[in-house]
């Protein structure tokens, strides 16, 4: 009888990127928020490098992956603000150089990326973007419609006949608006990522390492979690949103019968099921981790690899009568991120980081610790030393920034214990005391003992901006009102790291 001839185990780590998309950095068990039960994600962030202090620069769909899959700032790779239809064509992207280093690639859901169906260098893609509107119209070529390039709905059509649709719950894609699942649990987006993240695992090359992302489109909205994770919740009495000294209730009290709107819901009991359906969305993403948790152990790779858990932004959650992402406040800008070594791997302390990070870090961080060459137009730092020995990344500020509405369009700059923020169209500034008033439920701008703070990062921001194509300073003073650009027409070179 011929005996089989057993690949010997690969000694490179693997790598399994799981990534939500708009999950808030407090809206983990790990994180101590009084109210979401994340039991799969906390037994994750408990075994391994936990950042405190993690934010989406950019935050917002399109440009916080563009900064995850460059390691580069937003001025860099020039995505400043949300705008679709404008083609990757990024020298060096994380999964590109996975692969270039004999990885085994892969990416089941969302990407969000134009062309669609661009591999970023991912060898396998089974795409999910959720509902994108720019490829829902008759007026683009047939290929890029979302009925043509949808792997999930293509599935789901096949499991239910033609007529199904992403949106067939009922609430749309931007919306605070309710409702359960209308289909078999087993169906859902969420579902569905982990399934084939699974199966991938299942029938991969196991000559070689793998990168895979698992990328789940919820609790972005709609909020359409099954009924037996709303019913976890919608009965609880559950943590008020955070309100400020500054808050615009009036601006609440007339948009916030609009289910989009971004000054929130006027309606409290809606306002609660929304709450509870978000969180209803975040335990359902944590129990399919769980399945992603047994699939690697089942497979015996488990403490071979290098799991990281984050977000490409928040989401407001009615903190301050407001609702959705993009600004830069703690409820959006804020991301959770960590990272756990498998044991095979080495001796790494479990242990809570102070580090400032970025989603820029996350590329380089993850090349070095698997040994491979950090590009030099890289604008992040690797995070390796905390991860091994818990050194701290030595970032005093870290700058985000996101071009959008007269309103909205902002500046900020945050550290481990405070924040300024710059309204670019307004001229508006605010300040906040992290330290003490983690909510910012009280904006120190006119407190006189905060001044000279407040001096120093002004003049940090202008530093920051200098020379901008926007023409955000001139003479050496910040200036309001420059129009609003959201793809640079010059993105900026690489910083030194």
């Amino acid at each position: 009888m011929a005996t089989l001839d057993i690949p010997a185990p690969v000694t490179r780590p693997n790598v399994l990127l799981i990534m939500c998309d708009q999950l808030r950095g407090d809206c983990l068990g790990f994180a101590g928020h009084p109210d979401v039960k994340t039991p799969y994600l906390d037994s994750l962030a408990a075994q391994g490098t936990f950042f405190e202090h993690a934010y989406s620069a950019c935050p917002t769909c399109v440009p916080a992956r563009a900064t995850l899959f460059t390691g580069q700032t937003p001025a860099h790779h020039g995505r400043v603000g949300y705008e679709d239809g404008v083609s990757w064509d990024f020298p060096h992207m994380l999964p590109q150089e996975f692969s270039d280093a004999g990885y085994q690639t892969a990416c089941v859901g969302k990407l969000h990326v134009h062309p669609p169906r661009l591999s970023c260098g991912f060898q396998t893609l089974k795409l999910h973007d959720g509902y994108l509107g720019c490829y829902q119209g008759s007026d683009i070529p047939h290929w890029m419609h979302q009925d043509v390039h949808d792997d999930y709905l293509h599935f789901l059509r096949h499991e239910l006949g033609p007529d199904a649709d992403i949106d067939s719950t009922g609430p749309e894609c931007n919306s605070w608006v309710y409702h359960p699942w209308i289909y078999e649990e087993r169906l859902h987006p969420t579902n569905w990522v982990a399934d084939e993240t699974i199966r991938f695992l299942e029938t991969r090359d196991r000559t070689r390492p793998f990168f895979a992302m698992a990328s789940f489109v919820r609790p972005h909205p709609p909020l359409d979690a099954p009924r037996s994770y709303f019913d976890l919740y919608n009965e609880r009495e559950l943590r008020e949103p955070a309100q400020g000294d500054w808050d615009d209730l009036e601006a609440t009290e007339r948009d916030g019968m609009i289910p989009a709107s971004v000054h929130g819901c006027r309606d409290a009991q809606l306002r609660h099921e929304a709450l509870a359906g978000y969180y209803a969305a975040i335990t359902h993403v944590d129990h399919q981790v769980g399945r992603l948790i047994s699939a690697l152990k089942r497979d015996g790779t488990f403490n071979d690899t290098i799991i990281v858990f984050l977000s490409d932004h928040g989401e407001m959650l009615f903190d301050h009568s407001l609702w959705r992402k993009l600004l830069p406040y703690e409820g959006a800008a804020h991301i959770p991120l960590f990272i756990r070594m498998g044991t095979h791997l080495g001796d790494f302390p479990a242990h809570r980081s102070e580090s400032v990070v970025e989603l820029m870090d996350v590329m380089p961080t993850l090349l070095d610790l698997c040994g491979i060459e950090i590009p030099e137009d890289v604008d992040g730092a690797s995070l390796a030393n905390d991860v091994r020995v818990g050194t701290r990344l030595d970032r005093a500020l870290l700058h985000g920034e996101h071009a959008f509405t007269v309103e909205q369009s902002h500046q900020y700059l945050v550290s481990d214990h405070d924040k300024y923020i710059w309204f670019s169209q307004t001229g508006r500034e605010q300040y906040f005391d992290l330290a003490h008033d983690p909510r910012e439920e009280h904006d120190l701008i006119d407190d006189p003992t905060c001044q000279e703070r407040m001096s120093y990062l002004r003049r940090q921001l202008i530093a920051e901006l200098d020379g901008r194509e926007e023409g955000f300073v001139q003479n050496g003073r910040l200036v309001a009102g420059q129009p609003v650009v959201n793809v640079l027409a010059h993105p900026l070179a690489p910083r030194q790291r």
